[in-house]
């Protein structure tokens, strides 16, 4: 496990719940307003911390805590994670993962081994943009992933959220028509408003680029539009 990041006490990140998060190194994407470039980009890393140094941090204070958020980066990734979720299970607490879907396959495995407890995927934008947003190479087989990852979350049985970071410059109302087609029905969908800091990794690649925050009351037109299909979507961290 390469840890970049440990906070011992959050209620925003697993929504109704007291617990602490884990950050985790790597990614597979490069979506250029992506707001945690320190844990995507190599060059960028600090010295991971231990595995073992953080979950005695777990386990000194599982007595008050709920469960753990795995964020990252893209927490997948990391080869040793199904023993790290398995030590934090035993202690009893419940996981959210949040994940882009890249590892359908691992979804599966973990909620079958009763390792995680919810997911929180992110959408990065309607499928025929996905490539630019995620700042990957298109492909014919890009979406699958993705789409099965989708489709698990949403017939499985498992807690989940879908959530969408909305960047001006890089989303479209077609955009979110197709997303909101994409995952219509879904038992939870937040759209989030996009940020601008230091490490953001646009920036962080000294990559020329015009983003911005969408206003409040553009964000509440993304938002009509979602609930089309979608009528429990809301806004999160945004006040009209």
């Amino acid at each position: 496990m390469n840890i970049g990041g440990f906070l011992p006490t959050t209620l925003l990140d697993y929504p109704g719940k007291l617990a602490c998060t884990v950050f985790t190194q790597g990614c597979n994407m490069r979506c250029p307003f992506c707001q945690n470039g320190g844990l995507v980009l190599p060059e960028h890393f600090e010295e991971p911390l231990p595995p073992e140094s953080i979950l005695a941090k777990i386990r000194k204070r599982a007595h008050v805590l709920e469960g753990v958020c795995i964020s990252g980066g893209e927490p997948t990734l990391q080869p040793d994670l199904p023993e790290f979720l398995q030590q934090i299970k035993a202690l009893g607490l419940l996981v959210k993962l949040d994940s882009n879907g890249f590892r359908p396959d691992l979804l599966k495995q973990f909620y079958k081994d009763g390792l995680i407890d919810k997911v929180a995927m992110d959408i990065k934008s309607s499928r025929a943009d996905y490539a630019k947003t995620a700042g990957l190479t298109p492909t014919a087989d890009l979406l699958l992933p993705y789409e099965e990852s989708v489709d698990f979350l949403m017939h499985s049985g498992i807690d989940y959220e879908f959530r969408t970071t909305l960047v001006k410059g890089l989303h479209t109302p077609e955009d979110m028509r197709d997303i909101a087609a994409w995952i219509a029905g879904a038992k939870a969908y937040y759209l989030q408003s996009y940020e601008p800091s230091d490490n953001v990794i646009c920036l962080l690649t000294h990559t020329d680029t015009d983003f911005d925050a969408f206003s409040a009351e553009e964000l509440e037109t993304f938002l009509q539009i979602a609930r089309e299909t979608i009528p429990n979507a809301e806004l999160r961290g945004v006040s009209l």
